[in-house]
């Protein structure tokens, strides 16, 4: 498997999930998103995600790790350094650059056949249109499968080479993957073998959130608030101006915001700037579920656009699996599939009359209905749909 998101990254990643329940039953080596010299050097001071890859990154060393909490069957992968070529025009610098990239993130795969004497493989490609556009024939795996999470064309910075190579990868794969309707509805343009499969939660974890008494965290220590929360990367699919309307329409409330930023746009509008506001920070996975514990509204406010329209976001069965309500967007088609469990708005004055139903009404036999419907939508349904959808394809 190779995924945009690396094992370590602050949020849930469909790629690692998907990961983490095929080494239940399977042997897996996830390969890292490959670093580029640039992001090695700028974050190199940053932290220990660069730091820890140094021997396997410059000299090839300790490229095969185990991490803690997983099976033993999954290894993690890191390739060594990769030349950045974003920046660059398509044209004849960048195809022959990519293909001195895909010839370094090759020979990781080469290495891993030989290593641990592979005979044959599925290779699955989580949104990462960017590397092993081409396998070549000697280590080429049985199944090639692509999986699609997001609309690429509106995501600014990958768009650039993305569309053209995200169509080459759903083109060339045995199997396309969608994480949403809107999605398989793009991609069956370029692939007739799409499938839809919508992301999930890992189950275990968080029902933690029910079933175990956790402690509370720092940041909720002696507040004995309402506490409406947000988990997941604080970036540009948010609309701040919605967020920043529920806190002040409920100040007698807690407003957390938990996840790492990659944008200053709730700056825009003040948000960090109310008392009764809390932004975390980037918290690891496992901690999620104390946070959803100690709260009494969980938020979905993704804005309306073309990107969101083809989210099937994975938050919402984590959320659903904590028994907590949800208060949501109707962003996509996706999302309103969930109207049974959830509180699904049409409009940003809804959404807010929602959150205050939401933290008023809440009874066991919602609690257990939301925690039923999750149940549905876990990775080891999702790893079961995918074998069904090869051996269909295989047999065709």
């Amino acid at each position: 498997m190779v995924s945009t998101s690396r094992w370590d990254n602050p949020y849930s990643s469909v790629g690692f999930s998907f990961a983490k329940e095929f080494s239940k039953k399977n042997r897996v080596f996830y390969i890292d998103h490959p670093i580029s010299i640039k992001e090695f050097v700028s974050e190199y001071s940053n932290g220990d995600m660069i730091k820890s890859r140094k021997p396997a990154l410059l000299y090839g060393k300790n490229k095969y790790r185990k991490i803690e909490g997983t099976s033993d069957n999954l290894t993690v992968v890191t390739p060594k350094l990769t030349l950045p070529i974003n920046w660059l025009n398509e044209g004849v610098v960048y195809n022959y650059l990519s293909k001195l990239n895909d010839k370094i993130v090759n020979s990781t795969i080469r290495e891993l056949v030989k290593d641990y004497n592979i005979k044959d493989y599925v290779f699955f490609n989580s949104y990462d249109p960017f590397f092993f556009v081409n396998i070549p024939e000697d280590i080429k795996p049985k199944v090639k499968v692509y999986q699609t999470i997001d609309d690429i064309s509106q995501e600014t910075y990958i768009a650039r080479h993305g569309i053209r190579l995200e169509k080459e990868q759903a083109s060339g794969a045995d199997v396309t993957l969608a994480t949403s309707r809107e999605l398989s509805r793009l991609m069956s343009k370029y692939s007739n073998k799409v499938y839809c499969v919508p992301n999930a939660a890992d189950f275990s974890l968080f029902q933690r959130a029910v079933s175990e008494k956790l402690d509370r965290p720092k940041e909720l220590v002696g507040i004995d608030k309402k506490i409406i929360t947000y988990t997941g990367n604080i970036g540009t699919r948010i609309n701040y101006a919605l967020l920043k309307q529920v806190a002040l329409t409920y100040p007698e409330n807690v407003l957390l915001m938990v996840g790492p930023t990659s944008t200053e746009d709730y700056k825009k509008v003040g948000l960090e700037k109310l008392p009764n506001v809390i932004f975390t920070g980037a918290k690891d996975i496992n901690d999620l579920p104390a946070y959803l514990q100690y709260s009494n509204c969980l938020l979905i406010p993704f804005e309306y656009s073309l990107l969101t329209k083809s989210i099937y976001p994975l938050k919402v069965n984590e959320y659903l699996t904590s028994g907590k309500p949800v208060v949501s967007t109707a962003f996509s088609d996706d999302i309103k599939d969930f109207a049974d469990v959830a509180y699904i708005a049409e409009n940003e004055t809804q959404f807010v009359s929602l959150v205050g139903l939401a933290l008023q009404e809440d009874t066991d036999e919602l609690i257990r209905k939301r925690i039923s419907k999750a149940l549905t939508n876990t990775w080891e349904a999702r790893v079961n749909q995918f074998w069904n959808i090869i051996e269909e394809v295989e047999a065709t």
